[in-house]
């Protein structure tokens, strides 16, 4: 059996014989926890993925052996080249798939990461690239996430978390971090709090107490662990899409 470093794109069904929907999960997984720890801790990457450590040591060996990652006991994981490349592959998928569901099927923020997760292993390169083309080839997918271009790139936004806004100071939401809660989601939306908004924050409670912000018309009380999960900047953003 290849290794899924090796295999065209594409190549569906040599990769349906690796079990690739798991590989490429874990890859994924992976890379986004790399973005605020790396090497990620297999402790970490259970609790992110849900399931029992002995499970993804398990994974994590499987993957080393197929070059896919670095791994060392008591040190961690991190990405090889041929690993990355995958994961960026899948993020592409992924962050494409949500802005398509939005744009053409009418979904709305709040739905799309599930129905994403489940279709980003089984579209063909050829969907992918009709789908980019129909959007404009963007470069930001509907939660402030950066869509990898076809060669990997990331267009990278200097950003920081809402909750070390200085005061008064006028801001743009630029990114949720967890675009996986839905209830979250809803919530930003009713309070405005969507990329490309702009807000004032107006208050902030000492010992970790949450942030009044002015969004428009609305004022929003929102709490400290909430606000750290919106990231803004503040240059006002250009048209988030080509």
């Amino acid at each position: 059996m290849p290794k899924i470093d090796a295999l065209a794109s594409g190549s569906s069904w040599q990769r349906d014989g690796l079990n690739h929907q798991a590989i490429e999960d874990y890859l994924k997984t992976i890379y986004m926890l790399a973005e605020s720890e790396s090497p990620v801790s297999t402790s970490r990457l259970a609790e992110a993925r849900g399931v029992k450590p002995a499970s993804v040591t398990s994974m994590v060996q499987r993957l080393h052996k197929l070059n896919l990652v670095n791994y060392e006991k008591h040190y961690g994981v991190t990405l090889t080249a041929a690993g990355e490349k995958i994961a960026l592959e899948v993020l592409r998928h992924h962050r494409l798939l949500e802005l398509y569901l939005i744009e053409a099927l009418g979904f709305s923020w709040d739905e799309v990461h599930e129905q994403a997760e489940v279709l980003e292993h089984v579209i063909s390169e050829k969907l992918e690239e009709r789908i980019a083309a129909v959007l404009g080839h963007p470069t930001l997918d509907p939660h402030g996430d950066p869509i990898p271009a076809k060669d990997g790139t990331i267009v990278q936004v200097e950003t920081q978390p809402l909750s070390s806004l200085p005061l008064h100071y006028t801001a743009y939401v630029a990114r949720i971090v967890d675009d996986t809660n839905s209830e979250m989601l809803r919530y930003l939306a009713e309070q405005g709090l969507t990329p490309g908004a702009a807000l004032h924050l107006v208050q902030r409670e000492p010992f970790e107490g949450p942030v009044t912000v002015q969004v428009g018309e609305q004022t929003a009380v929102i709490g400290r662990q909430l606000a750290q999960s919106i990231l803004v900047t503040l240059d006002k953003p250009d048209e988030r899409n080509p």
